[in-house]
């Protein structure tokens, strides 16, 4: 390649362009309604000069993109590179409570492209409080309502529901084909039933778990642990849900979101957590 040009992607097609070119004449030449202009993951001004294998996106607010340029828009704020892995990721969600709801949106935000979700329970108004449904979905599966939301959100993620109760028996069944599989259940025994289960009949694949995140302690009290090389465990490891401790969506929120970031760092290569 000529030393005065260096290969870029602008909305992900591979261009060869000047070196040290100004990303304002890359606009006016490519995109020039474009009024937002996205280098390696970060907004950046239009006198920004463009370096050799740049991923840029260059997008036109309240402008809806074509199928094809979609999926290159939406990913744009991530960091180079995550995209191409997270896209071939399989992740199991057993249950789609207040953990599993949030932790499955913020899995299809990311661009996770499988997602599996496993539930035997319906949509309530007491859900409504920490759970990411809408009041015209009371009534309907949570599996089959959370699959029209991130199907809304992301319709380039694939996204499988199972409706039913998940046991001893059915883990493997569901669970087997994930890379990671990510525990949202309510119920202690349920979530040593999955694990325990999980752990030992389907080798080489990765647990991510909740305990303790009811009522409003301090959010920083929730972590992220490493129980061994394949099960980790997010939450603050005491407050349970009971009579004067409820659950509501921060703290519940907050977990979720550990669990959902350990998948995405699983996914990546890097260890979630320290050991303790």
């Amino acid at each position: 390649m000529n030393r005065k040009q260096i290969q870029i992607y602008l909305n992900e097609r591979s261009l060869t362009v000047a070196a040290k070119m100004p990303l304002r004449d890359l606009q006016q030449q490519q995109c020039p309604n474009a009024d937002l202009l996205i280098v390696n993951g970060y907004p950046c001004p239009d006198d920004h000069l463009i370096a050799d294998q740049d991923h840029i996106v260059m997008i036109r607010r309240g402008v809806a993109p074509s199928p094809q340029e979609l999926e290159a828009l939406m990913m744009a704020r991530h960091t180079p590179g995550v995209h191409a892995k997270v896209k071939k990721a399989r992740v199991g969600i057993a249950g789609a409570g207040g953990l599993g709801s949030a932790i499955a949106i913020a899995l299809a935000r990311t661009g996770v492209g499988f997602i599996r979700i496993a539930d035997f329970d319906v949509v309530e108004p007491s859900n409504l409080n920490r759970q990411q449904y809408f009041v015209d979905q009371i009534g309907l599966p949570k599996v089959h309502a959370l699959r029209d939301n991130l199907q809304r959100i992301n319709p380039l993620v694939t996204v499988d529901s199972y409706y039913g109760k998940i046991t001893a028996e059915n883990v493997n069944e569901l669970f087997a084909d994930m890379d990671i599989l990510v525990e949202a259940f309510d119920r202690a025994d349920q979530k040593a039933m999955l694990a325990n289960t999980f752990l030992r009949d389907v080798p080489e694949k990765y647990l991510v778990a909740a305990s303790g995140m009811a009522g409003y302690e301090p959010g920083n009290s929730i972590r992220t642990r490493k129980i061994n090389n394949r099960f980790y465990l997010c939450g603050d490891n005491l407050t349970s849900a009971g009579p004067g401790c409820g659950l509501m969506a921060p703290r519940v929120g907050i977990a979720a979101h550990h669990q959902a970031n350990a998948v995405l760092r699983l996914i990546l290569g890097e260890d979630p957590a320290t050991q303790g």
